[in-house]
């Protein structure tokens, strides 16, 4: 029987983060989009000025997976929330428990700060994640569509 571990991660895991990235973004078809460094994931998730945490997820002290999450802020509930930017799980590993360990994890972060929400974003190809997670009793967010200002869009507009 394998043994899941879920813990928070450390710098000492940033080029393990980017490498699990990586992994990601080939698996969305956008490898050419990440532009993180080993050095940005230090800085941004473990720096004086972190805003996100991640965790990182390990079976027989292998790691296969890990996840990046942060608070945000719901005025309608007044309360925080837990939002999941990225969830992770090696391939070879899919299926034995490790994606849901994790979602397991967040989802008692958020109840122990209180959180009203627990949320995260699922690309619309991406059929096994969407089913894994209305086999939790997840619920797509339909009616909202989200917007993104980046790069020269963003100076653009807050330089205008």
């Amino acid at each position: 029987m394998s043994t899941i571990h879920i813990r928070p991660a450390s710098i000492d895991d940033a080029a393990l983060i980017l490498k699990f990235v990586t992994d990601l973004a080939i698996y969305e078809k956008a490898e050419h989009e990440v532009k993180a460094t080993q050095v940005d994931i230090e800085e941004s998730l473990f720096g004086a000025d972190a805003n996100a945490q991640a965790v990182i997820c390990s079976i027989d002290n292998t790691p296969v997976g890990y996840a990046v999450y942060f608070f945000n802020y719901s005025t309608w509930l007044g309360k925080p929330g837990l939002y999941l930017e990225d969830l992770y799980v090696s391939a070879q590993c899919r299926g034995s428990g490790a994606g849901t360990a994790m979602l397991k994890y967040l989802a008692n972060i958020a109840l122990a700060k209180n959180c009203g929400r627990f949320e995260w974003s699922v690309l619309d190809w991406n059929e096994p994640a969407i089913k894994f997670y209305q086999s939790i009793g997840a619920k797509p967010q339909d009616e909202w569509i989200g917007y993104r200002l980046t790069g020269k869009a963003l100076n653009d507009f807050a330089n205008a």
